[in-house]
């Protein structure tokens, strides 16, 4: 029997599907279910609703203060310019990766499984930073149920890979096919691609289309690592972008900061008091196409609120040139912000 949805619920599940704070997710699946039509035909969906709401509660909720163990959360807050999850199969240098990019001391082991819950950082580039959020390797050997819900809040990962091992093409497929099952969808197409409506929607709500980076880790000591990494892309089915770094040399790491800003559409929003300099010289950073309501947003939400216009310097438009709450801010605008 066809759902035969509403305009109400597909209004809801769109705004789901855009959210990342877990929060918010949970509001929209709440309301997903308030508004869904009651008959058979949405039977299955409304139970799959019911079992998301009560997942999304218990993980906000936290661990357990009884029993014997208890875990840290597995949820990650988002920060900086945007979340990238480490992703990979065991003992592929993803966390000295991490390490090296984001000076965490996270723990790097010659054996497997060394990560065992999300691990933050932040990786500065420029003056903008990335928080890369290393996670436990994707294994048959140690599935992590909760991995699907971390993922929910980044904006893309980078598959880790070491090229030069026997057995890399099986794991790559090893970790798409586990993802998959706990609908995970590792895609190709990043916020700042060209023509990003491309990657076909998937009718599911629940599924995450995940932007994904194929790096080869060690690529000091893997000859040719970015054709192996070529060559692992076409045996392994996997569709994505592919580059190629190491956290002992820091070859490539320079690279990787740029590639994130610029598939991540990162843009960088400078703001001033009337009469005055940059106020502290470091900017807020929001995406392509955003506005200067999204700028005020992060300054503050009671100057969001009473914004009346914006007043531009940097190089875009006219120095002083007033625009209004819905101008598209530019990578270096300087805004005043009048409420």
């Amino acid at each position: 029997m066809p759902a035969n949805l509403n305009p109400e619920y597909k209004a809801a599940e769109s705004a789901f599907k855009k959210a990342r704070d877990p929060q918010e997710r949970l509001d929209h699946l709440r309301e997903m279910l308030r508004v869904i039509p009651k008959h058979k035909g949405t039977d299955h969906l409304q139970a799959d609703l019911k079992t998301r709401i009560k997942e999304l509660t218990a993980q906000l909720a936290g661990p357990k203060k009884t029993g014997a163990k208890t875990g840290p959360p597995t949820f990650v807050h988002p920060e900086g310019a945007g979340q990238v999850a480490l992703l990979g199969p065991p003992n592929t240098g993803k966390s000295a990766l991490h390490a090296r990019l984001t000076g965490s001391h996270a723990a790097s082991e010659a054996y497997a499984f060394t990560t065992q819950y999300p691990q933050p950082g932040m990786f500065e580039h420029q003056d903008v930073a990335f928080q890369l959020v290393d996670l436990p390797p994707v294994s048959p050997e140690h599935p992590v149920p909760w991995i699907a819900n971390t993922l929910q809040s980044a904006d893309g990962c980078l598959l880790i890979v070491d090229v030069g091992r026997p057995g890399c093409v099986e794991e790559v497929v090893t970790v798409r096919e586990m993802l998959a099952e706990r609908k995970v969808v590792l895609g190709s197409i990043w916020p700042g691609d060209p023509n990003p409506a491309v990657e076909a929607d998937n009718e599911d709500p629940f599924t995450l289309q995940l932007p994904t980076v194929l790096v080869a880790s060690k690529s000091d000591v893997v000859e040719h690592a970015q054709d192996e990494l070529t060559v692992l892309e076409e045996l392994s089915g996997l569709d994505c972008p592919t580059l190629s770094v190491s956290a002992v040399s820091g070859e490539g790491l320079e690279e990787l900061g740029a590639w994130l800003f610029e598939h991540l559409a990162v843009v960088r929003v400078y703001t001033k008091k009337p009469g005055q300099g940059i106020d502290d010289g470091k900017p807020y950073t929001v995406r392509r196409g955003d506005t200067v309501l999204d700028v005020a947003r992060l300054v503050h939400r009671d100057i969001a609120a009473s914004l009346k216009y914006a007043r531009l310097f940097g190089g875009h438009g006219f120095e002083g040139q007033q625009v209004g709450r819905d101008h598209e801010v530019a990578d270096g605008d300087i805004l005043e912000l009048h409420s």
